[in-house]
């Protein structure tokens, strides 16, 4: 794959649902009740329940992987949480839509990518970048 700087990824739109959030709980261990329980969240002064920050940052590098078309290209991953996704209880849920530029290209074939990642309008990771090796 040939890229340079500039070059822009497809925008990617992940809808995530309460169902999701407890599938990735079970496949992560992180049980914590402000991911499912709507009191547990208001009682520390959230909106709702909010989706785990490691599953958004997942969703940002599925993003990035289906661009390559290989997940072995992704080797470094960097985001600062900013904002948390609500995940209202209902069937639609909550949408990620994750966006990227190619920021710059490195030595060694590897390709600085640049993210924005949104929810409801906001963004909810900062500072996200991803680091790919490309053939």
């Amino acid at each position: 794959m040939s890229v340079e700087v500039g070059t822009e990824l497809p925008e990617h739109v992940f809808r995530i649902t309460r169902a999701d959030l407890v599938r990735y709980a079970g496949a992560s261990g992180d049980f914590n009740p402000i991911h499912w329980n709507d009191r547990t969240a208001a009682a520390v002064g959230l909106p709702g329940v909010i989706a785990h920050g490691m599953f958004t940052m997942a969703l940002a590098g599925r993003a990035v992987t289906a661009w390559t078309g290989d997940p072995g290209a992704l080797v470094e991953q960097h985001v600062r949480f900013g904002r948390p996704v609500v995940v209202p209880d209902d069937d639609r849920g909550a949408e990620v839509t994750v966006t990227g530029t190619v920021g710059a290209v490195l030595d060694d074939g590897r390709h600085r990518i640049d993210l924005t990642v949104t929810s409801d309008g906001e963004k909810v990771l900062s500072l996200a970048r991803a680091i790919v090796r490309l053939a």
